[in-house]
């Protein structure tokens, strides 16, 4: 039997369109409630972490990419949330923060789990030299950290697999993210060994077509699956996978209540 992948960028719990009142705890009961073997978050507020085993019955392995704060200031979790909860259509992560999140069946045993900030202070003045990045672009692309987080299970059948989930920065420069990507690629390729599965999943914010890193990724270089219709991506290279499917709107439905303004994407690894 196969395993499923499941990946969502959750929108901080928000409805699309948004509405006053956060849903974190339905988007992450309804994402695990068939027991994905693996789901992957994106957009998780951080204060919510503590809460993810409960509400989904899995292992986490939480990371959080922008620290809750106040201006400059760092404040705690909770307090963020508070803040956050007086308008949540408009604040959104402006307190809160945002993490990413690993969940995992406890079929699988855990091996190792890293990070990486994808665009820190040396790798985007490389990179902004290297693409010949305006200021403003500059910028903006140092306004939220970014982190890519891995972890390395073994399966029921003795592999191992390397997954590795991240959300790249959005940005009217598509190659900004497509920079994330690939360094995101690289450092899960460095961790995993020859013979493992490697996962990347995530919220890559570049689509199909558009993406020079996608494109050498899904050849034969490096070697991996075909990605899915969207910026939404579960990429797996060393095992046979079936195709992304992206789920209709009527299954992130609630009470009524559109979830999150990205679809999950999920696939199954033979």
């Amino acid at each position: 039997m196969g395993l499923l992948i499941r990946s969502w960028n959750i929108f901080h719990g928000r409805a699309h369109p948004p509405e006053s009142t956060l849903r974190v705890e339905e988007t992450i009961r309804l994402a695990s409630a068939d027991r994905p073997d693996v789901l992957c978050l994106q957009e998780v507020p951080p204060w919510a972490l503590g809460h993810l085993d409960e509400w989904s019955g899995l292992q986490v392995f939480g990371e959080v990419a922008a620290r809750p704060s106040l201006g400059p200031l760092p404040i705690p979790a909770q307090l963020g949330r508070r803040l956050t909860d007086l308008d949540p259509s408009l604040l959104r992560a402006a307190f809160s923060g945002q993490a990413n999140a690993i969940l995992v069946s406890a079929e699988l045993r855990t091996l190792d789990h890293r990070a990486l900030v994808l665009n820190d202070g040396r790798f985007r003045k490389r990179e902004s030299r290297r693409l010949g990045l305006d200021l403003v672009t500059r910028l903006a692309w140092a306004k939220e950290r970014r982190v890519c987080q891995a972890v390395r299970l073994e399966l029921p059948d003795g592999r191992h697999a390397l997954f590795a989930n991240f959300h790249a920065s959005s940005s009217p420069d598509g190659r900004v993210p497509d920079a994330e990507v690939r360094r995101a690629a690289c450092f899960a390729d460095a961790l995993a060994d020859p013979d493992d599965v490697l996962v990347l999943a995530g919220d890559f914010n570049v689509e199909s077509g558009q993406s020079e890193t996608l494109a050498e990724l899904c050849g034969p270089e490096w070697g991996f699956s075909d990605p899915g219709p969207g910026i939404d991506h579960i990429l797996v290279r060393g095992a046979a996978s079936r195709p992304v499917t992206v789920w209709p709107a009527d299954r992130r439905s609630v009470d009524g209540v559109l979830l999150s303004d990205h679809a999950p994407v999920e696939l199954t690894i033979e």
